[in-house]
């Protein structure tokens, strides 16, 4: 078996490279405290954007926002927050986003986006 001459790329840097192409400013990955990671998080004209990264492999799957369960969104929440806390401000909108990274064998990764998906 031949290895896959494209070496594999990160999902955060997937989406980061999908939102900086659909002309976001990326303002921190991977951000963690104690209480857990946001992925991405993003500037959108003016909207401070939480994005939350599902890895996902083809068929069947769940729609990317139905697999965040109410309790990874209040996480998600709770530590949007405590980034905002951290940062100069001012802060006025926040929206919380869901990508989808599609793995399938044979083929170039797909990212999926839902903006406001919770």
């Amino acid at each position: 078996m031949k290895p896959d001459p494209t070496p594999e790329i990160p999902a955060d840097a997937l989406v980061a490279r999908y939102l900086i192409g659909a002309g976001m400013q990326i303002l921190a990955r991977n951000w963690r405290c104690r209480y857990g990671e946001i992925s991405l998080i993003a500037q959108d004209a003016g909207t401070t954007v939480f994005v939350y990264i599902r890895t996902r492999t083809r068929p069947p799957f769940q729609v990317p926002p139905e697999a965040v369960s109410f309790t990874k969104q209040q996480r998600l929440r709770r530590l949007s927050l405590l980034w905002l806390a951290e940062q100069e401000g001012p802060w006025w909108r926040v929206r919380f986003d869901v990508a989808a990274v599609i793995l399938e064998p044979g083929c170039e990764p797909e990212v999926q986006y839902f903006r406001a998906a919770f």
